[in-house]
């Protein structure tokens, strides 16, 4: 069987996700958000700056690994796959894209809970016996 060649080349895009935090290289973005800091680039800050954001991004990918299999499989895969596009790899937006997944779900399963809540028809409310009415005549 012969792929359409279009499939065949986007193939890269649906990688698996192993149950394991990826090894994502930030040295790119780091160095990008160094520079952009207002420093020039032969500043000693630059470097400053970019191991910051290096031990930033490690405290993060430790985050991750401990929080790793609280997420569900579909949006590790899908939030990893974003997370490797364009080139610039984030344990931050990995993280972000990850929490972000899953309380759009928990949000989306409170309303759905609600609504059904509201949808379900109310049961009267029951009592033991009637009480008869209290009389204000008095027999004479």
């Amino acid at each position: 069987m012969i792929l359409p060649p279009a499939l065949v080349l986007g193939m890269h895009l649906v990688m698996p996700v192993s149950d394991s935090v990826p090894t994502l290289n930030v040295d790119q973005v780091c160095q990008g958000i160094a520079q952009q800091g207002g420093v020039s680039f032969h500043d000693n800050d630059v470097a400053d700056e970019k191991k910051n954001c290096l031990d930033s991004e490690q405290a993060t990918r430790d985050q991750l690994v401990k929080q790793w299999s609280s997420f569900s499989a579909a949006d590790k895969t899908a939030c990893t796959n974003e997370s490797r596009m364009g080139g610039e790899s984030s344990y931050t937006e990995l993280l972000t894209c990850l929490e972000m997944a899953r309380d759009v779900r928990t949000m989306q399963s409170e309303q759905a809970d609600a609504a059904s809540k509201r949808a379900q028809p109310k049961q009267p409310a029951t009592t033991a016996s009637p009480v008869p009415p209290i009389s204000t005549k008095t027999n004479q």
